[in-house]
């Protein structure tokens, strides 16, 4: 299924996790090392990111179009990211290793995906990377961490200053509930996610896949604003179906009994009782 039945006109970029944080007391603890062999991936990955975006700079500049290759192969690495952060202390919502692939994974519990721009701005390209994001720049500074270097007595490069960020340290908050209780608190993951959004949406912009500005402007939870866009249908219908969900041309409902959340559209309903056409449905 086509994923861009899921996303907005107004998202070009889509970054989801699960409805729920899954992680056990412990394994956290280790995860910075398990991940070893994706630090050394994505170094490598990092460094054909440099010559992609380069290639997309000078088409931008020249054609006004994006090279589709280096365009598919950058939204890879920012998955391949994604789904690291995700593991990891950005967020830490999963014990699931990430797999090691540029592709969408469907099953695994934290996606992202950016839509393709059929048109760019020329003149754009040339400042939006360094000039026109710097507000965004300083904000994720602060949120996510820094480093100062400076030079020392001999020449050499130094650091006297490590800033590890307000988002890590709220997740490792939240970690360290996770060891005595059991329990990932919701809310602290809700933020987290609204604050990685945050950050592939600048990402995204910085490595001139859209020209349209990220706002500052911080959506929770696990899914886009308007709902989930990327996760699957579920195999099965639930039974709890509100009776009126084919009244209106749009619904958006939840029911707090059958915990169900969806966005129908009425409109593409075949007969009475079937919907074909769902924007999505998922556990609420």
């Amino acid at each position: 299924m086509d994923m861009d039945t899921f996303r907005g006109p107004d998202s070009p970029v889509t970054v989801e996790g699960s409805e729920r944080p899954d992680v056990s007391r412990a394994v956290w603890l280790v995860k910075w090392l398990l991940a070893f062999p994706h630090y050394i991936a994505l170094a490598f990955l990092a460094i054909g990111a440099v010559f992609a975006w380069l290639w997309a700079l000078v088409s931008i500049v020249i054609t006004g179009r994006y090279p589709r290759a280096a365009f598919d192969y950058l939204v890879g690495v920012m998955r391949w990211g994604w789904r690291l952060s995700y593991y990891l202390y950005t967020v830490s919502g999963t014990d699931r290793y990430p797999p090691f692939t540029l592709a969408d994974e469907p099953d695994y519990p934290a996606r992202l995906d950016v839509r393709y721009p059929e048109r760019l701005s020329r003149g754009l390209a040339l400042v939006k990377w360094w000039l026109l994001a710097i507000p965004h720049y300083i904000i994720l500074a602060v949120l996510f961490g820094f480093t100062r270097p400076h030079n020392d007595e001999a020449g050499q490069v130094a650091t006297d200053f490590n800033w590890p960020g307000l988002v890590p340290i709220l997740v490792l908050i939240a970690l360290i509930m996770v060891l005595v209780s059991g329990t990932y608190p919701q809310q602290v993951y809700r933020v987290a996610m609204g604050f990685n959004r945050w950050q592939l949406r600048v990402a995204a912009y910085s490595l001139l896949m859209t020209d349209e500005y990220p706002p500052f402007r911080l959506d929770q939870g696990p899914y886009e604003p308007g709902g989930p866009r990327l996760m699957p249908l579920p195999t099965t219908w639930d039974d709890a179906w509100p009776a009126d969900a084919l009244e209106a041309p749009e619904r958006i409902a939840r029911s707090s009994e059958s915990r169900l959340y969806f966005i129908a559209d009425a409109q593409a309903a075949r007969g009475p009782d079937v919907l074909v056409h769902l924007g999505q449905v998922a556990r609420w």
